[in-house]
């Protein structure tokens, strides 16, 4: 039976590894916020909060037992996962007060670990690389070959939720840097084009799914379905939530880099914004 009352917030399968991650991000974050030389902002704390607060709800309440019984459900899942969690983080621009939460040991060993890793994180903060890896984890996981086994196999799940989050955060990362190049590793005019590149697929995967006569996902009448909704109909809605929610949130973004371009005052009172 599906949950009801309380059990619809607590977590339906409890996952330590998403409770230990949140918690520490909260920890952290909160005690570098109040460590800065200047203030974080209400909005961007907010932004931070907010962000975690809906990646924790999407993987550990009893959304994810709906996400895996509709696809429909599963589609708002990774709306949230693929885009509106990592964006809100991103927009915050949280890198500053995470690393003033950390004690000095372990700091001083996170920058020695970064300058090791310098080579892997110029190769994944690359605009190239950060725009594969979005279209890719926006693809793979929902082709339907996949997506079946993704979805009968609970550590495949696992990697597919992780990755999403994990996979598209150096996307955001890029594109909401509140800063002018080069102190942005991005130009404005590329941001857009990273944009365009990633709303063309997603655009298509959404018109395909909503618009197909065939049902290309029987994984869920195997799950069972916890509605009275026809596997088209279920397709058809999961389909429209990939196309206009979606790629409204990278329209919303394109706004963005766009009123910085064409209001340079607002970049460059981003230079004063810790990143």
């Amino acid at each position: 039976m599906p949950p009801s009352g309380l059990a619809l917030i607590l977590p339906w399968e409890f996952s330590p590894t998403v409770l230990v991650t949140v918690a520490l991000a909260v920890a952290l974050y909160s005690r570098g916020a109040a460590r800065m030389s200047a203030p974080v902002s209400r909005s961007r704390a907010a932004a931070f909060y907010l962000g975690l607060f809906l990646i924790y709800c999407a993987l550990q309440t009893s959304w994810d037992y709906y996400a895996s019984h509709m696809f429909f459900v599963h589609r708002l899942q990774h709306l949230v996962l693929h885009d509106i969690g990592p964006a809100l983080l991103a927009g915050s621009a949280p890198g500053a007060a995470l690393a003033k939460g950390l004690p000095a040991w372990l700091a001083e060993r996170a920058a020695a670990a970064r300058v090791r890793l310098r080579v892997v994180e110029r190769i994944v903060f690359d605009p190239w690389t950060a725009t594969a890896l979005y279209i890719a984890s926006l693809i793979v996981w929902v082709w339907p070959s996949v997506h079946f086994y993704v979805m009968l196999s609970n550590g495949l799940y696992r990697l597919m939720n992780w990755s999403v989050v994990l996979g598209d955060l150096p996307f955001w990362w890029l594109i909401l840097d509140p800063r002018p190049y080069p102190l942005a590793r991005v130009r404005d005019g590329y941001r857009l084009l990273m944009l365009f590149l990633v709303m063309l697929p997603m655009m298509l995967a959404g018109a395909i799914l909503s618009l197909s006569r065939h049902s290309w996902y029987p994984v869920y009448g195997i799950c069972g379905r916890f509605a009275a909704v026809s596997p088209l109909t279920d397709q058809h809605l999961g389909g429209l939530i990939m196309w206009i929610p979606g790629n409204a949130l990278l329209i919303v973004a394109a706004l963005i880099v766009l009123r910085r371009v064409l209001h340079p005052e607002y970049a460059s009172r981003a230079t004063t914004v810790p990143y």
